[in-house]
C-alpha cells in the first residue's frame, strides 16, 4: 500500500465510508420503529380520552417541573409509574379519584416543600389525564424509572 493517499483513494473512502453509515442508521431506525409498533406500545391501546390527556399534559406545560420516562424536569416526581405507585393502576374510576384528590389538595401550603400550582381542571379534564397516565403505565419502559419512587 502506498504511504500518500490520493485524491481517489480518498474519495472512495469518504464515499465507502458514508454509505456504510446510511446504511447502518437506516437499519437501526428501522429497528427502533418495529420496536416501539410491536414491543414497546403493544399493549397499549390509545384513545380518544389518552389523546386529550396528552392534550391536557401540554397545554399545562407538566413537562416543566416532571419528567415522563426520563424526559422533562427534574424539580417534581417522575410520572411514568406514578398510577403503578398509588396502587390503582387495575382500576381506571380509582385513578381518577386519587388524581383528582390530589390535583385539588395543591398547592399544600407546607413550609419548605416543593408546591404543585392549582390548575383548576374540571373533572373531564382529570379524568383525560387519568387516562392518559394509565396509558403510560402500561408501556414497556424498559425498566424506567430506575426505583419505584420514580
Amino acid at each position: 500500500m502506498r504511504e500518500v493517499m490520493t485524491k481517489t483513494m480518498a474519495r472512495n473512502v469518504f464515499y465507502g465510508g458514508s454509505l456504510f453509515f446510511i446504511v447502518v442508521f437506516l437499519i437501526l431506525s428501522a429497528h427502533s420503529v418495529r420496536y416501539v409498533v410491536t414491543q414497546s406500545t403493544a399493549n397499549a391501546e390509545l384513545t380518544d380520552s389518552v389523546v386529550r390527556g396528552k392534550h391536557v399534559w401540554e397545554r399545562n406545560a407538566c413537562i416543566n417541573c416532571h419528567t415522563l420516562m426520563g424526559e422533562g424536569a427534574y424539580f417534581a416526581p417522575e410520572l411514568q409509574n406514578v398510577m403503578a405507585r398509588w396502587g390503582v393502576a387495575d382500576d381506571p374510576e380509582t385513578a381518577f379519584e386519587v388524581l383528582k384528590g390530589w390535583m385539588e389538595a395543591q398547592p399544600t401550603g407546607i413550609e419548605g416543600r416543593r408546591q404543585m400550582p392549582q390548575f383548576n381542571l374540571s373533572d373531564e379534564q382529570i379524568r383525560e389525564l387519568a387516562d392518559f397516565f394509565l396509558w403510560v403505565n402500561t408501556i414497556d419502559a424498559q425498566g424506567w424509572p430506575p426505583n419505584e419512587a420514580g
